[in-house]
């Protein structure tokens, strides 16, 4: 019996100094595959025409709110100068006092050049903060803002470039929960083309070709606070085309394609690295059997670290995916569009937008229409969801008012 009892204590001895330490990186099960930034109200369709097209711009036709999109088809526009004035309720189900508006102004100098400003401001409502049933109400009215100059130059007769330069101010503190929070600013560097070929004939219409690209909000990261972490801006990449079938002197129907990408690092994949003695011989923790030696939270196990400067998160972002290409691709959102013009004063829109499930899933239809009076625009749009996650904007009504002045001023055809 003592001979038997020994051996079972020799087995168990020479089996703990037999087991093997090894590693194992164990993946959180709640990754988040989706890129989020800083000041995110930067990517929302501000004006009702864009939005009536499914949140394009980059290549449509020039507008007063071209500033948002692509500065440099300014320097295509046949009016001299306008104003324009945009309204966007938010989250509209669910209170009235959060929306975003928007003011541009634009000059167009010369045959060559045109200048832009705007404003845009995003107010979250007010927030009523209550420490306790004998205190006053505290109220606060948290918001973030942009101010917006261009200038884009005509390079050639069908092809223009611009630049523009955007002061950033996001004011979410609450100050009444912490006296050390602080508004946040930074700034960004938009650069734009667009090219507009002359009037063609065809067989039985004539027809025009466009198309643009935008690098937008490139520039430092945004921070709250000194303990808080770092935020990139929604720094984006905007590449469009489209046609314009001009039917008679009434009808004309404008097509475009957009795709659009952020130019973010994507998150890596994180978990935990564990060192263990792998104790019943299967080479994987087990946390009833093995022993634990070590463990590191935070540990990358597929893609890149995402804690780099702004410029190297530009070019990190086209291949850091950790489902490697075929996720790069699901990064991509693309906007398909159509616009009907009936004598250049009434507009019928549709679009519809698309991104990927792994990576936000908005999808959405959207209708708008347009009319001018002498020289006012006005600008409808109406957004109807096509995902399971619910969109702020759905069944939202956004309203575009335009001035023009100068009208005709510059015959480009």
């Amino acid at each position: 019996m003592k001979n038997y009892i020994l051996a079972l204590i020799t087995i168990g001895f020479f089996a703990k100094v037999n087991a093997q330490t090894l590693t194992e990186l164990i993946p959180y099960s709640n990754d988040s595959r989706v890129i989020t930034t800083g000041v995110p109200f930067l990517l929302i369709a501000s004006d009702a025409r864009a939005a009536g097209l499914g949140d394009m711009g980059v290549a449509t036709s020039v507008d007063a709110y071209s500033q948002q999109w692509n500065p440099a088809k300014y320097a295509f526009s046949e009016t001299k100068s306008g104003i324009a004035i945009s309204y966007t309720p938010y989250l509209s189900k669910l209170v009235n006092d959060i929306f975003l508006g928007n003011v541009t102004y634009f000059n167009r100098i010369d045959d060559r050049s045109a200048f832009a400003f705007s404003f845009k401001y995003f107010s979250l409502g007010e927030i009523e903060i209550v420490q306790d049933e004998f205190s006053e109400a505290l109220i606060e009215k948290p918001n973030e803002l942009t101010i917006d100059a261009s200038y884009s130059l005509r390079l050639a007769d069908q092809f223009s470039m611009a630049v523009g330069l955007r002061y950033l101010r996001s004011d979410l503190k609450i100050q009444a929960v912490d006296d050390n929070a602080s508004a946040a600013s930074s700034i960004g560097v938009d650069i734009s083309g667009f090219y507009q070929s002359e009037e063609n004939a065809y067989d039985s219409f004539n027809g025009r070709w466009r198309g643009g690209f935008a690098i937008q909000n490139l520039g430092p990261k945004i921070k709250y606070d000194d303990a808080g972490r770092e935020n990139f801006l929604p720094t984006t990449l905007r590449l469009g085309g489209g046609f314009d079938f001009m039917f008679d002197e009434f009808n004309k129907l404008a097509v475009t394609l957009e795709v659009a990408k952020l130019l973010v690092p994507t998150p890596p994949i994180l978990g935990v690295e564990v060192e263990f003695e792998d104790l019943n011989g299967n080479g994987v923790y087990d946390e009833a059997d093995d022993n634990l030696i070590s463990e590191t939270d935070n540990v990358i196990i597929e893609g890149q670290d995402p804690d780099v400067n702004f410029l190297s998160g530009v070019f990190q972002s086209f291949g850091d995916a950790p489902g490697g290409f075929s996720e790069e691709l699901k990064e991509f959102t693309w906007a398909l569009g159509a616009e009907y013009l009936y004598e250049d004063s009434f507009a019928l829109r549709a679009g519809y937008f698309n991104e990927s499930d792994e990576k936000g899933a908005r999808k959405f239809f959207a209708l708008g229409a347009g009319f001018k009076y002498t020289t006012i625009n006005i600008d409808l749009s109406y957004l109807f969801s096509a995902s399971k996650v619910a969109s702020p904007l759905e069944n939202t009504l956004r309203f575009s008012l335009t001035f023009n002045f100068g009208d005709g001023t510059y015959d480009e055809y």
